[in-house]
């Protein structure tokens, strides 16, 4: 180990001032970890924008209906959000519970719904997502899949003529962080404002909407569940690990990295501000972003804060043979039961 990795190995094991311990009170933890928190993130606005809700689009698919509806999330800043419903649209009294589903890197929420870059119906393999959007809503969940900040139609204007598989998290998340602000902290605060406009709608039931979301979306998840107690449960997928074992080991998207985030805890107690709500790992064997070794330790630190907190039947795990994707075969069931 040279002096420069042994310096920088002094330096991030000064970390986790915040992590949990049995003999602090549960809910004095959370409260002052979650403020440190939302501060490294960058802060979020203290009076929210009107969401003003427009629909650009509604089209009746194999068993559900598709809308793609834009709301305000910052002051001057609109988000689309594909909103997938069961049914054929028809007017009914029931409410059902709601899931609001985050896409990794990739093309943004159409690769999470079932369709190409272009809006086309998918034609190809789904890829990682695995229309994670479109299994959810035939299992009779009202879907949100928000187009996460940087990614599809809400890249920069330079890259709207790249490939659609590439971003424009670098130059957001640079710009962001030299005032002060982070990319992370942003896509987090927006996803509030989407389960904001889902409480709205009549389909759904506001006392049943969960969460999940695959690797920079499961880190949208995990942060937004963890400083948000209307996520009622959450699926962390190709995410949940440590910092040291992932975004520390590797090179990761610029969109990872929150300073001074290390000085509060590590990943795995800030997720385990999910407690006592119900949270549901996804790791696969062979993925090479997350990897499957960090993740055991990871569930491990959380299995530990679960039960301190005398809730560890709300805590389950899939590590499932396979990459960094979805899997699906356990997760879904699992939402069937705690939603």
């Amino acid at each position: 180990m040279s002096d420069i990795e042994a310096y920088l190995q002094q330096q991030t094991n000064l970390r986790g001032r915040s992590a949990y311990h049995p003999d602090q009170p549960l809910e004095l933890w959370r409260s002052q970890l979650r403020t440190r928190v939302k501060e490294r993130l960058g802060g979020f606005p203290t009076m929210a924008a009107a969401l003003n809700p427009v629909l650009l689009e509604r089209i009746t698919c194999d068993g559900y209906i598709r809308e793609r509806i834009e709301i305000t999330t910052y002051a001057g800043l609109r988000m689309p959000v594909y909103l997938l419903i069961p049914g054929d649209g028809s007017v009914t009294d029931t409410k059902r519970p709601a899931i609001v589903a985050c896409h990794g890197h990739g093309y943004g929420s159409r690769e999470i719904s079932g369709m190409e870059p272009d809006g086309s119906l998918r034609t190809g393999e789904p890829g990682l997502h695995k229309d994670f959007a479109v299994a959810l809503v035939k299992r009779g969940y009202v879907v949100a899949a928000p187009e996460l900040l940087g990614f599809g139609d809400r890249r920069l204007e330079e890259d709207r003529d790249a490939p659609p598989g590439v971003s424009s998290c670098t130059k957001i998340a640079a710009h962001l962080l030299m005032v002060g602000k982070t990319l992370a902290g942003h896509r987090v605060y927006e996803t509030t404002r989407v389960l904001d406009y889902v409480s709205t709608r009549p389909e759904v039931d506001s006392e049943r909407i969960g969460s999940m979301g695959i690797s920079g979306g499961g880190l949208v998840t995990a942060f937004t569940a963890a400083l948000d107690e209307r996520f009622r449960a959450s699926v962390v997928s190709g995410y949940a690990n440590t910092f040291q074992g992932s975004i520390l080991d590797r090179n990761h998207c610029l969109d990872n990295y929150v300073p001074g985030i290390l000085r509060e805890a590590e990943l795995p107690d800030l997720i385990g501000l999910i407690v006592p709500r119900p949270l549901f790992i996804e790791a696969g064997s062979d993925d090479q972003v997350f990897p499957i070794h960090a993740a055991r330790e990871a569930y491990a630190r959380l299995t530990h804060i679960y039960e301190q907190a005398g809730a560890s039947e709300s805590l389950d795990a899939d590590f499932f043979t396979g990459g960094h994707e979805i899997s699906g075969a356990k997760a879904y069931d699992w939402l069937d039961q705690v939603l």
